[in-house]
């Protein structure tokens, strides 16, 4: 998904670069609320980025899109730290990255940025938070954060170069294009993205839910529904 320099235009990833920004700003301002309330959210959320950086490291080229799949990690930092604060993250994760392993651009971070640190990390969230409400077990509320959030990075990201590429082609039919030329690589990484989100968290709940004090195992969520039952 690490869209390289070069391919969308100048126009293109600076009208993404404005996106991007106008999440992050809001972004900034929540971890520095975040970190005056509690001192060790900074450290978690530096944690939090180095898990980011290495999990979208590994990339497998994608020829058809001048790009690569890879899983994101966004899903699940999105959960443990909010998604705000995620593209902010994803953004330095992706500046580093360009600058020390060629691994995407310079000019294409904001566009890289906004598929895989804004849209992949709400639509995690957003999976996440309906699932839980629906009383899912945390297992399979995450699995389905890392799929949809994994999926949706992609389907953005062919989305970013279908509207810089397509020429004569019909837009949506290019967007089928790019998005198709991703699938069989990133359909089993999206598979394994749900695995893995499912295990890391349902591991941090268990073992230091003091880490995450805004979510409740599915052990307190039932005591709370049987505790709500006797009152009524």
């Amino acid at each position: 998904m690490h869209i390289e320099d070069g391919i969308l235009s100048p126009a293109a990833w600076g009208s993404w670069y404005a996106v991007t920004v106008a999440f992050m700003i809001p972004g900034v301002r929540q971890i520095k609320k975040k970190v005056q309330e509690n001192l060790s959210y900074k450290p978690f959320l530096a944690m939090t980025g180095v898990a980011v950086f290495i999990i979208s490291c590994m990339h497998l080229p994608v020829p058809v899109t001048g790009s690569c799949s890879h899983p994101c990690g966004t899903p699940l930092a999105a959960i443990v730290v909010g998604p705000l604060a995620t593209a902010v993250i994803s953004a330095i994760v992706l500046f580093f990255q360009a600058v020390f392993l060629g691994h995407g651009g310079i000019t294409t971070i904001g566009a890289n940025t906004f598929s895989m640190g804004i849209c992949g990390g709400i639509s995690g969230w957003l999976s996440w938070k309906l699932l839980r409400y629906l009383k899912c077990p945390l297992w399979l509320a995450a699995g389905v954060a890392g799929f949809v959030g994994d999926l949706v990075t992609y389907l953005v990201s062919a989305f970013e170069l279908a509207l810089s590429l397509h020429g004569n082609v019909p837009f949506f039919k290019q967007w089928m294009i790019f998005f198709m030329g991703y699938g069989p690589t990133q359909l089993p990484l999206a598979v394994a993205e749900a695995v893995f989100t499912a295990a890391v968290l349902q591991v941090m709940v268990n073992r230091r839910p003091d880490l995450l004090p805004g979510i409740k195992s599915d052990k307190e969520i039932r005591k709370g529904v049987k505790k709500n039952a006797v009152a009524s």
